[in-house]
């Protein structure tokens, strides 16, 4: 028989033997408490680390999805304003507009700034809106978060409709007296005085963002032509959208349907430099916390690095034994992979467990520290978002995976080439 033949068949690669002394490595032993402890933090850092790196990128997209809703509910995607005459025929234009495939609705408007007053303070900035019942309606944000009071026959009637916060703010309650002043009021030899009317507060609504609730004053449409000196005429067309990314496809049928010259302007040149910004920090936020998954990485390195020192004897004794270089390099390889891949799914869970509890954390945190975290005055919205982005998700687990697998090559490849003489050196 040849000295082939005679030869045993070699074990496979991740073979139940290298599995098998891989985990042996894992488990703590007395005289191995320092790298059990480092292998605890590794573990724990790359636990936290994908976990917060899920949480801050779902908060993120939750916010800025909640903000884009709620732009987007209260203001139209795309405004178009007349060049050529004043806007006569706006009921005209707006049923041609409706007309337009894509288009949900259009809806004739007048907006003006104007300072309200009420029962305390000394008043506040506003925007009037100028709208038909009919089309508020439509708004279907506004319409389904009435507080208080109807904006049923609201054409009919003179009252208005007002945010929550303003109402708050100006210690208003349904039926009392808004007071609107506008700069632009009449004209007399003196000059021109300021217009000041005062209107019923028929409803009350709250959108969930706080600029929207304490700045928007809803007026019949027919009564802010009135107030603004805008007698049977409009001031732009808001047009509402079904899909808003794809309104630019929309502008040539709207220029057409519309039979005049018009300047038009989408949701995302009024908001360029807000969403621009978001879209800026969450970029930086998650470069940021991947270097709490990188610092995670390296303690992986170190603990591995300590336990080839401390397993010399044990690594010189399995290739006496005739264990291969590759053999030795899979064994630690599985031992600091087994880190990285148990922390990056506990970290998941944990992540997937915070967002789900969010809005029930920042409520606790607040209760626990006597003061109102998350501040709608700041944040726009009164409750914390989250959205998971499972593409986000996913590329948070392969960026730990990876950083996890090429943490452990240096100290797993230091082992492999070691040999049994030089490895007794580590006893």
């Amino acid at each position: 028989m040849s000295e082939a033949a005679a030869k045993p068949p070699a074990a496979g690669a991740f073979s139940v033997f290298e599995r098998m002394v891989a985990w042996r490595y894992l488990r703590s032993r007395r005289k191995e408490t320092v790298i059990s402890v480092i292998a605890s933090i590794s573990f724990l850092g790359i636990m936290l680390g994908v976990a917060t790196l899920i949480v801050v990128m779902a908060v993120m997209n939750g916010f800025r999805a909640e903000l884009l809703t709620r732009i987007l509910g209260v203001n139209g995607h795309l405004i178009v304003q007349p060049l050529d005459m004043p806007l006569e025929d706006y009921a005209q234009v707006a049923g041609r507009i409706n007309g337009v495939p894509g288009v949900q609705y259009a809806i004739p408007l007048i907006d003006g700034q104007v300072l309200a007053q009420g029962n305390i303070g000394g008043g506040s900035g506003a925007l009037v809106r100028g709208i038909r019942g009919e089309d508020l309606g439509k708004i279907s944000i506004v319409a389904s978060n009435i507080k208080q009071g109807s904006i049923a026959g609201f054409d009919t009637g003179e009252g208005v409709a007002i945010g929550s916060r303003m109402a708050d703010n100006l210690g208003l309650v349904l039926g009392d007296t808004i007071t609107l002043i506008a700069p632009d009021g009449d004209v007399t030899p003196l000059g021109t005085t300021p217009r000041m009317k005062g209107y019923p507060v028929t409803a009350i609504f709250e959108v969930g963002m706080s600029e929207y609730d304490s700045s928007i004053v809803y007026m019949p449409f027919s009564e802010a032509q009135l107030y603004f000196n805008m007698d049977g005429r409009a001031q732009a067309i808001e047009i509402y959208v079904d899909n808003p990314d794809n309104v630019d496809a929309l502008k040539p049928k709207v220029e057409e349907a519309s039979q005049r010259p018009i300047t038009m302007v989408d949701w995302r040149e009024r908001n360029r430099t807000f969403f621009d910004a978001l879209q800026v920090e969450r970029n930086v936020m998650f470069m940021i916390l991947t270097l709490i998954v990188l610092v995670a990485a390296l303690n992986i390195i170190s603990g591995l690095i300590m336990l080839v020192k401390d397993k010399g004897h044990d690594i010189a004794i399995l290739r006496t034994m005739g264990a291969t270089r590759g053999a030795i390099l899979r064994i630690f390889l599985m031992t600091g992979a087994a880190i990285g891949v148990v922390g990056t799914i506990a970290g998941v869970l944990l992540g997937v467990v915070i967002c789900l509890n969010v809005e029930r954390i920042r409520q606790f945190f607040s209760w626990l520290a006597g003061e109102r975290l998350f501040n709608p005055e700041l944040y726009f919205l009164s409750q914390l978002p989250a959205r998971m982005d499972a593409s986000e998700t996913i590329s948070v687990i392969l960026m730990a995976l990876v950083l996890s697998f090429l943490a452990t090559l240096f100290p797993a490849w230091r082992a492999a080439r070691l040999d049994p003489v030089e490895a007794l050196r580590y006893e």
